[in-house]
């Protein structure tokens, strides 16, 4: 009797292990918080307003808004999540890429995006993005899933800081990044001032009706997007970079 229930529970515990290890489908829930405050300083330090410290004091100090990634192991779908009211970035408008849709194929290693450029919907088709990540020894628990670390790169010189999950066995993240060895959890852009976490993750199987991407805007390429954004914001100073960067999650 001892034997059979040592059996069961060595069998029962290689199923959960087995079920952590390869989890291959779900809905994410991702916090993203940007620190207004550094947003709204280093604007001050560019002469761009002289009310800053005005606004500073009707405002918290970080902004959060929500997304949701729904996947499996052959698409990704990346979209607006719940509302929160009283959000910042509402207030002045909508916020940078809050609009953004994300749609990746992982078999066809492509990807389709939806985004809100100012006043014009744009609508891009390429491949996926490619970045050189390295992997580092950090190791930290998000949404109870163990995580590790890895930096990347995005326009050339801006750092990304990336945690991702191997029990999650989908090669995904939040907006465009993916490419490592599991699901990102984790992603910050510090000269972005932005955090996207993880706080939730739901084991549903997703229908194929839910990677629908609606077609609408101006048809551009990756490339040709930054091209654009890079002379509109030619006479921007040093506004123009974090509005690229921004533009091309």
């Amino acid at each position: 009797m001892k034997q059979f229930f040592l059996t069961i529970g060595i069998s029962l515990s290689l199923f959960a292990t087995a079920n952590a290890q390869f989890t291959a489908a779900g809905k994410i829930e991702y916090e993203r918080r940007v620190n207004v405050y550094a947003q709204l300083k280093e604007m001050e330090e560019e002469g761009a307003n002289p009310f800053i410290e005005q606004m500073k004091s009707k405002i918290p100090k970080f902004n959060s808004t929500y997304f949701d990634l729904v996947f499996d192991t052959t698409h990704s779908i990346y979209k607006p999540g719940k509302e929160i009211e009283g959000s910042v970035f509402k207030m002045f408008g909508g916020g940078p890429a809050t609009e953004n849709i994300v749609l990746t194929d992982f078999a066809a290693k492509t990807i389709k995006a939806n985004k809100q450029v100012f006043e014009q919907k744009i609508f891009i088709e390429d491949t996926a993005r490619n970045i050189e990540w390295q992997v580092k020894d950090e190791i930290r628990t998000i949404a109870n899933f163990k995580c590790h670390k890895a930096v990347g790169k995005i326009c050339d010189s801006v750092y990304v800081v990336a945690f991702y999950t191997e029990d999650i066995i989908v090669s995904g993240g939040p907006e465009m990044f993916g490419g490592l060895p599991g699901m990102i959890m984790e992603l910050a852009i510090p000269r972005l001032h932005c955090t996207w976490t993880a706080d939730k993750v739901e084991l549903v199987a997703p229908k194929e009706t839910d990677f629908a991407i609606p077609e609408k805007g101006k048809k551009v390429t990756e490339k040709s997007l930054f091209e654009t954004v890079q002379a509109s914001f030619k006479d921007w100073g040093k506004m123009a970079s974090r509005n690229i960067w921004w533009t091309v999650l």
